[in-house]
C-alpha cells in the first residue's frame, strides 16, 4: 500500500522567496531518491532541489515563476515498496561522463544489427529531434531533463535544450546528446537547415522602458539594414573570424597616383586610392587562391573560383550596400575608377539590381574617409575573407639609418578559420603590403 505525502522544500541556507525556474518532474513520473525535482534561482545561485525518498508523483504543488521558502510545499509522492526507479542519479550521473548517445524510437527492442561487408565502416546514427509530446509536456512547464553541468554546457554553446532529445534513462539529456545535436545542425549548414536559427537560442535583451528617464522617440529599421542586419548576424555566428592587422607603406605609391591626377581629371575621372587598392588585392588573390574560396555547404569540399570580382562596401543614407565589381584582375586603374563612381552613385541612389551585388569572392571596406586605426570586418560569408582599410597616416619609420616620415596604411583582415590558416592570413596582408609598397610588381 502506497502512502501519500507532501515533499516540502528542505533548508536551502541563507535564501529567501526563491524563485522556481525549471520544473524537472511531472504528474505519474517514478522518480528516484536524490532525483533533481526542479531548479531554483537567486541572485547568487541555481540550485537544484533533489526527492528525499523515491516514489510516483501524483500533484505538483508549485508552478514556474512562483517564489518559495524553506517548508513551502513542491509536490505530492506516493511512496511505498512497490515504487522504485530504475537508476539512482549517481548512476545517471556517472553514465553522463561516458555514454554515447543512442536514438530511441520505439519502446520496442532494437533488432540485431545485420552484419557489415568486408571493409564497410560503421555508420553512427545521428540524433534526432524530440517528439511532437516531448515538446508539448515541455511546453506544460515540463523542463527538459538534464543534469546542472549539461544545462551549463548546452548554454555555453547556445543550445535550446527543449530541442534536443536525451539518451539517458527516462530521456535524460547527456553531455554526448548536445555535442551530437550541434554536430547535426552545423553539418546541414545554415543555409540549408532552416531549424538551426531556432536550435541555437542567445538570451533575449531584457526590455527597457527609456521613457522613464527621458523623452524619446522611436523609427523603425530602413529595409537595407533589416536584411544586411540579419545577414551580419548570421555571419557572425556561424563562421569563426581571426583578424589579421598589418600596415603598408604607400608613400610611393600616392605620389604615383597624385601624379596621375590631371590624365584622369582631363577623362572625367576622379582616380582615387580606391583603384589601386583593388588591383593590389586581385594580384594577391590570384597568388593566394585560397583567399577567395568558398566553403561547400556540407563543409567538406572547397570550390576554387577561377575568377576574381570583389565586393566594395559603400555607406548610403539608408545603410550598407557591397556592390561588385568584375573581372578586376583584367581592367586598368583608369576603367576601375569610373567603374567604382558608377556603382557608388547608384548604391546611394538606390538603384542598384540585384545582379549588381552578386558573385563576389571578396570583400573591401574602407573606411579611410572617416578615420579610425584599425577594425575588425565581418566576414560576407559565403565569401571567406575580408579587408578592412582605415585611414592613412604619416609615420616616422626606421630605414636602417635614421626615423623617415611615411605614409602608412592600416590593414585588417578578417578570414573564416576554417579555410584560411593563421600563417596563410599573415602571408596574404605581408603580400598585399609588398604590393602596395611597390606598384611595380603589380606588372610582374
Amino acid at each position: 500500500m502506497a502512502n501519500v505525502e507532501d515533499i516540502l522544500l528542505p533548508d536551502i541556507g541563507d535564501f529567501s522567496n526563491v524563485e522556481v525556474i525549471e520544473i524537472l518532474v511531472a504528474p505519474g513520473d517514478r522518480i528516484a531518491s536524490e532525483q533533481s525535482l526542479l531548479t531554483l534561482e537567486s541572485e547568487k545561485a541555481t540550485m537544484e532541489i533533489p526527492s528525499p525518498r523515491a516514489g510516483v508523483v501524483e500533484k505538483l504543488l508549485v508552478e514556474l515563476g512562483d517564489r518559495l521558502n524553506p517548508g513551502d510545499p513542491l509536490l505530492r509522492l506516493a511512496t511505498g515498496t512497490d515504487q522504485t526507479a530504475e537508476s539512482s542519479p549517481q548512476e545517471q550521473d556517472a553514465q553522463e561522463e561516458t555514454a554515447t548517445p543512442q536514438p530511441t524510437t520505439s519502446a520496442k527492442p532494437a533488432p540485431e544489427p545485420a552484419p557489415r561487408a568486408h571493409g564497410e565502416t560503421e555508420r553512427r546514427q545521428a540524433p534526432v529531434l524530440p517528439r511532437p509530446e516531448d515538446i508539448a509536456a515541455i511546453a506544460r512547464g515540463r523542463k527538459a531533463h538534464a543534469s546542472p553541468a549539461v544545462r551549463r554546457f548546452a548554454r555555453e554553446l547556445g543550445v535550446d535544450l527543449a530541442r534536443v532529445r536525451g539518451s539517458g534513462p527516462k530521456g535524460r539529456i547527456l553531455k554526448g546528446d548536445v555535442q551530437g545535436f550541434v554536430k547535426q545542425i552545423l553539418n546541414r549548414g545554415p543555409e540549408s537547415n532552416h531549424d538551426s536559427g531556432a536550435a541555437f537560442q542567445l538570451p533575449s535583451a531584457p526590455e527597457v522602458d527609456f521613457s522613464r528617464f527621458g523623452p524619446i522617440e522611436t523609427e523603425a529599421l530602413s529595409r537595407i539594414k533589416k536584411i544586411s542586419g540579419k545577414h551580419l548576424h548570421r555571419c557572425w555566428l556561424t563562421v569563426p573570424h581571426v583578424t589579421q592587422f598589418d600596415e603598408a607603406d604607400i608613400t610611393e605609391l600616392e605620389s604615383f597616383r597624385k601624379g596621375r591626377q590631371n590624365e584622369a581629371t582631363q577623362q572625367d575621372i576622379k582616380l582615387t586610392f580606391l583603384p589601386f587598392l583593388l588591383k593590389a588585392v586581385a594580384t594577391a588573390l590570384e597568388r593566394m587562391p585560397i583567399l577567395k574560396a568558398s566553403l561547400s555547404a556540407d563543409g567538406e569540399q572547397l570550390v576554387m573560383k577561377r575568377y576574381t570580382h570583389v565586393g566594395v562596401a559603400v555607406d548610403t543614407p539608408n545603410g550598407l550596400l557591397v556592390p561588385v565589381v568584375r573581372d578586376v584582375d583584367t581592367k586598368g586603374l583608369l576603367a576601375l575608377a569610373a567603374e567604382l563612381a558608377d556603382l557608388g552613385a547608384k548604391a546611394r541612389a538606390g538603384k542598384l539590381l540585384p545582379g549588381d551585388m552578386q558573385g563576389g569572392c571578396f570583400t573591401i571596406s574602407s573606411l579611410g574617409g572617416l578615420g579610425g586605426t584599425a577594425f575588425t570586418p565581418i566576414v560576407n560569408a559565403p565569401e571567406v575573407a575580408i579587408l578592412g582599410v582605415s585611414r592613412s597616416e604619416m609615420k616616422p619609420v626606421w630605414d636602417g639609418q635614421q626615423f623617415v616620415p611615411r605614409l602608412m596604411l592600416p590593414l585588417s583582415l578578417s578570414y573564416d578559420h576554417r579555410v584560411v590558416d593563421g600563417a596563410d592570413g599573415a602571408r596574404f596582408t605581408a603580400l598585399l603590403r609588398n604590393l602596395l609598397g611597390d606598384i611595380r610588381q603589380l606588372l610582374l
